[in-house]
């Protein structure tokens, strides 16, 4: 049986891009197509977006969408089919897609994405001139509204919804409800409430049909007040319909082989090419040569990526004739201690501030190991892209990154099934200890290549969490 499934969220790669959701949502579609389940995606109108949709076709007209008129516009856009809301009053400005070009969030970001909640639940009901999907898969609190609007339908397809990254929940005040075209019995607990103010991921976890998350561990992790974040009591209340769905990634733009950003390609049969890679990089973060290994790190700058923790290591990473080449934004005292560290230490510590995808792939090609030091990881997919590429991860031991590498310990690397490194608790002296056993490692390049080579035969592709997803979708429907 096919299925049809309108996929809602804020952003997808190639088209829109600020983290891993985006990498999650335009990989998806594809990997579930051979299980005869057909996506849609609804997204907001940015300018790129729409731009990549110049010849799609007006599906639905809106004369007030939360202040001004709008469009869905139909179409295929960089191997996707989607949907965009052209409603320029919300989506055609300068800056980010969730926050001005200084990172102040949009003040009426609570309508930007009500906007996307209610053309998805137009498209539910069937008022459009698209087919009514029997599935509505809702990716993290920017689509949360979906839930709560298809609630008040009459007709609607099943809902999932999908929980990137609780931490990010999208918390509103509570006078905004009627402006976002809700009862007043929705403000409760059995509804929309929380916190004594509106919440957009709640409104989606508490609505959905099924919950789904990241990874195994981190479905577990959610169900504590640690790592639910003050959700954790509806959570055990719909524990039955949580699963934890391990994210893939797209392994034909991942592809060592094949990945023209790289300086010389390779297989884990000829590892050779990692050399001119890693001397590439060298150069572009202006390492100088070391006996030690190339750490690398592709991350958003803030705390719960634990790069607050690597700042307070580099002592120990430098005592272990490590280098270090960072890319990454987010946080402007982070950012602000890694520029002085760059500068404190020039030759043995780089650092490029954005978001670059070009350099993302030149560092998993020519990294020796990868740091990921997160306090908390929903999943993670810069691990994944390290295996792929024989770039050994250094991980904590939490969410995704606890079920995606296996430990160097003396049994598994005797049992040949080493991938990388793991460290827990997530904290400096953990984190140095990690540092300096991967040094260890790296020093018998007999062990280093077999983790390298076992990183690359690890399966990260989305083959068999998209089958997960495909019978998640028919169970739910009659």
């Amino acid at each position: 049986m096919s299925l049809n499934v309108l996929a809602v969220a804020s952003e997808a790669y190639p088209l829109v891009k600020t983290g891993g959701l985006a990498d999650v949502v335009g990989a998806l579609p594809a990997a579930l197509e051979p299980t005869g389940v057909r996506v849609q995606t609804l997204l907001p109108g940015y300018g790129a977006v729409l731009h990549a949709l110049r010849d799609g076709e007006i599906v639905a007209r809106f004369d007030d969408l939360f202040g001004g008129p709008a469009t869905a516009v139909a179409g295929r856009a960089a191997g996707l089919e989607v949907i965009a809301i052209d409603a320029p009053h919300l989506y055609a400005r300068p800056g980010g897609l969730y926050a001005d070009a200084g990172g102040r969030d949009w003040p009426d970001n609570a309508f930007r994405f009500a906007a996307l909640g209610r053309v998805a639940a137009e498209i539910g009901r069937g008022a459009t001139a698209l087919p009514s999907p029997d599935v509505a898969h809702l990716h993290d609190w920017q689509s949360g509204f979906a839930a709560a609007y298809m609630a008040q339908a009459e007709r609607r397809p099943r809902i999932v919804a999908t929980i990137h990254n609780i931490a990010f929940q999208g918390w509103f005040p509570a006078h905004l409800l009627s402006r976002l075209g809700l009862p007043p019995q929705a403000m409760s607990i059995e509804g929309v409430e929380y916190y004594g103010g509106i919440g957009f991921l709640k409104a989606g976890i508490y609505y959905a049909d099924r919950i789904t998350t990241v990874s195994p561990s981190y479905a577990s992790e959610i169900l504590e007040p640690a790592g639910g974040m003050g959700l954790e009591g509806l959570l055990r209340s719909r524990k039955r319909d949580l699963f934890g769905i391990l994210n893939g990634i797209d392994v034909e733009v991942w592809d060592p082989a094949t990945d023209a950003a790289l300086e010389m390609r390779y297989s884990a049969k000829d590892l050779s090419g990692r050399r001119l890679n890693k001397r590439a990089l060298s150069e572009r973060f202006r390492l100088a040569a070391s006996a030690g290994p190339t750490f690398g790190v592709v991350s958003r700058l803030s705390a719960q990526k634990g790069l607050d923790l690597l700042a307070d290591a580099i002592p120990a990473l430098l005592e272990t004739g490590a280098n270090l080449a960072v890319l990454g934004a987010g946080d402007a005292g982070l950012e602000d201690r890694f520029r002085a560290l760059a500068e404190t230490h020039q030759g043995r510590v780089g650092c490029t501030f954005g978001y670059d995808e070009t350099l993302a792939h030149l560092i998993q090609g020519g990294a020796d190991a990868l740091l990921v030091p997160s306090r908390f990881e929903p999943c993670g997919l810069t691990q994944l892209c390290a295996l792929r590429y024989g770039a050994v991860p250094v991980v904590a031991r939490v969410g995704g990154l606890a079920d995606t590498v296996i430990d160097a310990n003396p049994v598994a690397i005797a049992a040949g099934v080493a991938t990388g490194v793991q460290f827990s608790p997530a904290g400096r002296g953990p984190l140095e200890a990690a540092i300096r056993r991967t040094a260890a490692l790296y020093a018998d390049q007999g062990t280093w290549t077999r983790l390298q080579r076992n990183g690359m035969a690890t399966e990260v592709s989305w083959a068999a969490s998209a089958k997960v997803y495909a019978q998640l979708f028919r169970d739910l429907v009659p």
